[in-house]
């Protein structure tokens, strides 16, 4: 299926622009990024937390991203200013289009994760204390696995929801952003039920 990177077709996908909405109560707010960029074809950019003894992440794939502080005017504004602090993407490389919504952690997390384009030039740095590399995962891949998994049309269950590739596995919450993300382009691409 060739996916295109069409930014209003994007567009169509996002529904709030994370700006006035206040966060649940009791629920600590933070935001992410689902950055996608063209290479040989659509992909999406993401991260292996760190290999640190005692880190709550450890190893695990994630979106960029991180807690909003108090003079973060939007929950926008925290997406990019993660995106710059964590790899060295500035601003002016990323269109961004908008909210895919917010999800709910166990942990008492309010994450609001963030639709963007990324001109995919300059060089992304990054921390190895937090950070282990940086995942170019084709769109192609993943819309593959959301296919042959069956999950069109429905949420799975948190175990069963998973988006391997290569030697990591996109589980948990990331994998809950994808999912939604997959599952408002493919209507929006004309892809067959």
């Amino acid at each position: 299926m060739k996916i295109s990177l069409d930014s209003r077709i994007l567009a169509s996908l996002v529904t709030a622009r994370g700006e006035g909405l206040s966060p649940t109560p009791g629920f600590r707010p933070a935001s992410v990024s689902l950055l996608v960029f063209e290479k040989s074809e659509p992909h999406l950019l993401a991260i292996q937390k760190a290999d640190t003894e005692g880190y709550p992440w450890r190893n695990q794939v994630a979106l960029p991203g991180g807690h909003q502080d108090d003079d973060d005017p939007t929950a926008m504004a925290t997406a990019l200013r993660e995106l710059e602090e964590e790899l060295s993407i500035p601003p002016a490389q990323v269109e961004m289009l908008g909210s895919l919504g917010r999800f709910q952690t166990i942990a008492m997390r309010e994450v609001e994760a963030f639709l963007g384009i990324w001109a995919g030039t300059g060089p992304v740095c990054y921390e190895t204390a937090e950070i282990a590399r940086v995942l170019e995962i084709p769109l192609s891949t993943i819309i593959a696995t959301h296919i042959e998994r069956r999950y069109r049309g429905r949420m799975p269950d948190v175990r069963e929801l998973v988006y391997p590739y290569r030697d990591v596995v996109i589980w948990g919450l990331t994998a809950k952003i994808v999912h939604r993300f997959i599952e408002r382009l493919l209507p929006a691409v004309g892809a067959p039920d």
